[in-house]
């Protein structure tokens, strides 16, 4: 868990000794000008600094800014790469973000059953949206056989972590479905527990 931002003097003194969760620190604080001006340049590089380090939420920062042209040239193979570096140390963040990159085909090949693959391991820990897209994944059988059991599973737990849209689609998957099949998704969502590995 990311320790608490102290005063940027403290950090940059940390940060230069090599301690990269200092690092890491010091990019966030140059990102979003928390006690320092907002620098992308300067957040670049300590992110750079820590994710060389294996700071799997440098990894994922840095990646973004990459992804998004902040303060850099876009460059999706050069976010999607550490995006990877994330979520092999289990950054679910990182895991969705991949997934959206594979079914965009963005920085990698279009690949369906790549984007499953990232979606079910951040869904897995509970994020909402990755939920939310295996529902449709699921529904219309993408990446994935066709399964109208667990799309409705999955739209019911994005509904559950708050995305309003989960209840739309869940109640349109339903007019597919058997009231038997309804009922072993209600089963499922309800012995559903995140994994926090």
């Amino acid at each position: 868990m990311p320790k608490p931002i102290k005063h940027k003097s403290d950090i940059s003194l940390s940060a230069e000794k090599g301690d990269p969760q200092s690092q890491y620190n010091l990019g966030l604080m140059y990102e979003h000008g928390k006690g320092v001006p907002q620098d992308y340049t300067e957040a670049r590089k300590y992110y750079r600094l820590a994710s060389e380090q294996g700071n799997a939420l440098a990894q994922l920062n840095l990646g973004v800014i990459y992804d998004k042209g902040q303060g850099v040239t876009q460059n999706q193979k050069e976010a999607v790469r550490l995006y990877r570096l994330s979520a092999e140390q289990g950054n679910e963040l990182a895991q969705l973000n991949l997934g959206l990159k594979n079914e965009k085909g963005q920085g990698v090949p279009k690949n369906y059953e790549e984007a499953v693959k990232f979606y079910l391991l951040a869904a897995e820990k509970g994020v909402a949206l990755a939920q939310y897209i295996l529902g449709w994944m699921y529904g219309k059988g993408q990446g994935i056989p066709r399964d109208y059991v667990l799309a409705h599973m999955w739209f019911y737990l994005s509904e559950l972590n708050g995305i309003e849209d989960g209840e739309e689609n869940r109640k349109l998957i339903e007019k597919r479905m058997t009231q038997s099949q309804i009922k072993k998704a209600q089963s499922m969502v309800r012995n559903w527990k995140p994994n926090k590995k």
